[in-house]
């Protein structure tokens, strides 16, 4: 005789407000670091992100699905990114992540994925400037005051000890939003260049699709997490500093496949984060670094399997 059927419980919906309060980095940046080891070990099974365009939207859908089988998590986030217009007030960015038992394959729970993208791509890019930023350094510049800018501010000055962050975006309105935005101080630029001459570490988190940041302003030896221009044709970073730096990203596939810093500047990844935390490439801190962020499944992955633990612990509670 057959088994009888095994009931699954009905998924569980978990809000943004449910999702900031059940994560935090202290929490979830080990296990990130965990793995994208395990990814550069190919211990992941993950496709590079499929994309749909929304030509009428000026957007795309993107499609990352990921299979952890020896941890036993299988999620995939959907997610919906445009490209706007400066100014507009529709978001460039929508996420869901939808977490699903692997044995039996129903959906345990689907929640908030713009809360999850942006804690663990400003998690990653902490990551990154852990690995390869000096240990000695002092100032700190961010290029955008979007969520991504936020979430970047907050993770930094939580895990280094900046004595300056400065700034920078097209509008004064935008840098105005950030600051009241963030707990610390903050210095306002009103130029890139201004922001960046003698940053130890730069992030960049812009809507450009043309170099924002020309190597002729980086100083030598600064550390560069760049997250934005996320498709072939979008660039944030000029020739001159994609081929001076050292170029490390989260998966080699995803950043020669998908990103347009490196694809039309023809610059070479070195290594994937993981080959650095796995001992396998080495951590070039007396170089200009670049890591370019492209975001994987593997860490939306992790963050909601953290979300969906925190949760069932929270409500399982008398």
């Amino acid at each position: 005789m057959n088994a009888a059927p095994v009931m699954a419980d009905l998924p569980v919906t978990i809000s943004e407000r449910e999702v900031r309060s059940l994560l935090r980095y202290r929490e979830l940046v080990p296990r990130l670091e965990d793995a994208l080891g395990k990814f550069s070990r190919r211990e992941v099974i993950q496709p590079v992100r499929c994309t749909v365009p929304l030509q009428k939207h000026n957007g795309f859908l993107g499609l990352m699905p990921t299979y952890m089988e020896n941890d036993g998590v299988l999620s995939t986030k959907l997610v919906c990114f445009y490209k706007r217009e400066d100014g507009s007030s529709l978001p460039s960015t929508q996420a869901t992540v939808v977490l699903l038992d692997p044995e039996y394959g129903n959906v345990k729970a689907v929640m908030d994925g713009e809360v999850i993208t942006g804690m663990r791509t400003a998690a990653v890019s902490a990551i990154s400037a852990k690995l390869l930023m000096r240990p000695e350094a002092e100032v700190l510049a961010i290029l955008g005051t979007g969520k991504q800018a936020i979430s970047h501010y907050d993770v930094f000055t939580e895990m280094f000890s900046f004595k300056e962050v400065r700034v920078w975006s097209r509008s004064r309105e935008g840098i105005d939003r950030f600051k009241r935005s963030v707990t610390g101080p903050v210095t306002p630029c009103v130029s890139v260049e201004e922001a960046v001459r003698g940053a130890d570490a730069i992030v960049t988190v812009t809507r450009c699709t043309e170099p924002v940041l020309f190597g002729q302003w980086v100083k030598p030896g600064a550390h560069v997490a760049a997250v934005g221009a996320c498709r072939p044709n979008w660039r944030e970073l000029d020739d001159a500093l994609m081929k001076e730096a050292v170029v490390y990203a989260d998966s080699r596939e995803g950043a020669t496949t998908e990103s347009g810093d490196i694809i039309l500047s023809g610059a070479e990844v070195f290594a994937e984060l993981g080959d650095v935390i796995n001992g396998t490439k080495p951590a070039h801190r007396e170089k200009t670094t670049v890591f370019k962020s492209l975001g994987m499944g593997v860490e939306d992955a992790v963050s909601a399997k953290l979300v969906f633990d925190q949760w069932k612990a929270k409500n399982s509670q008398p």
